[in-house]
């Protein structure tokens, strides 16, 4: 009887995995001569899941998974590295061709914008370019992102990478005059350069994006709700826009140049550390799902607030 009571007991115990159950010690021996006291024994059964659930501590925010990311980030550096030699050095117009460019050619959308040209916005908008791409870097002085300076160095780079490949990409099978191309105050001898052929999409919206949206991305994943993760936010999209506005002055882009490159940066500085998050950090209202409908393919993103 009293081995059937022990079994009894142990079995309660596994189908409950916290219960916690006190066995009197004279059940449990069959000394007579042992002093009748009774003492708890408690017992204490995890799970199966429980002990075989990853610790978020020792997991991390982002993950890596070699496999892909290493071959689609050397072939999108290295695509970028050749490109980027061969869309600054296009083939030059015949003055013959820029005098034949009418603004009437132009699709309405983007009429309005041709002939604008403005130095001096061109050369602010170089600032921000170059001032931006070093951003991400000091989110290193956080401890926590520090704990992770490897994956955080490369999720950069990938997402600078992926940006870098399109950007150029376009540019490279593209050739499309920019607004200043029709600015015939500036003499037809000086329009004839192949640089004047890379209107879209626009590069330097785009690369702005990818770096200030990444910050904010990041930082957000790690302090989830704060007023830096917000305001990061906001400097993402003013110094987009700002970027973008400089580029549109300076006649370098036509709006829907602009538009496209803003929306690859943006969605590059977001879906790279996205993609790369654990699971136990994602977030239940955010989702990214292939759709087929029909004959259309693509990807379906929504967020539900």
């Amino acid at each position: 009887m009293k081995k059937l009571l022990i079994i009894s007991l142990l079995a309660c115990c596994a189908i409950n995995s916290t219960a916690q159950v006190t066995i009197p010690a004279d059940s449990i021996t069959s000394d007579p001569t042992r002093k009748q006291n009774p003492v708890d024994t408690t017992l204490n059964l995890k799970s199966e899941t429980q002990t075989q659930k990853p610790s978020r501590k020792n997991s991390g925010m982002y993950h890596l998974n070699p496999a892909v990311d290493i071959p689609v980030t050397a072939v999108a550096a290295g695509w970028s590295a050749f490109a980027f030699s061969k869309i600054y050095s296009k083939p030059k117009s015949t003055i013959e061709q820029i005098e034949a460019l009418d603004k009437n050619d132009v699709p309405k959308i983007d009429r309005w914008a041709a002939g604008m040209s403005d130095d001096n916005a061109d050369a602010t908008s170089d600032i921000f370019f170059y001032g931006s791409i070093p951003v991400p870097f000091f989110l290193l002085i956080d401890k926590n992102i520090r704990k992770e300076t490897f994956k955080f160095t490369f999720m950069y780079l990938e997402a600078m990478s992926v940006t870098g490949m399109f950007y150029t990409g376009t540019v490279y099978f593209v050739d499309r005059y920019r607004p200043e191309t029709y600015n015939t105050s500036i003499p037809a001898e000086n329009r004839t350069s192949g640089n004047y052929k890379d209107a879209f999409l626009a590069g330097h919206p785009a690369l702005v994006a990818t770096s200030l949206f990444f910050t904010a991305k990041v930082y957000s994943d790690y302090h989830r709700g704060s007023a830096l993760s917000y305001a990061l936010y906001g400097v993402a999209i003013a110094g987009t826009g700002a970027t973008a506005y400089l580029r549109h002055i300076a006649g370098k882009h036509f709006p829907t140049d602009l538009f496209t490159g803003v929306t690859l940066g943006t969605l590059s500085g977001i879906l790279i550390p996205q993609f790369h998050k654990n699971k136990d950090y994602k977030s239940p209202n955010m989702s990214l799902l292939p759709f087929i409908y029909d004959d259309i393919k693509g990807i379906s993103f929504s967020y539900r607030f």
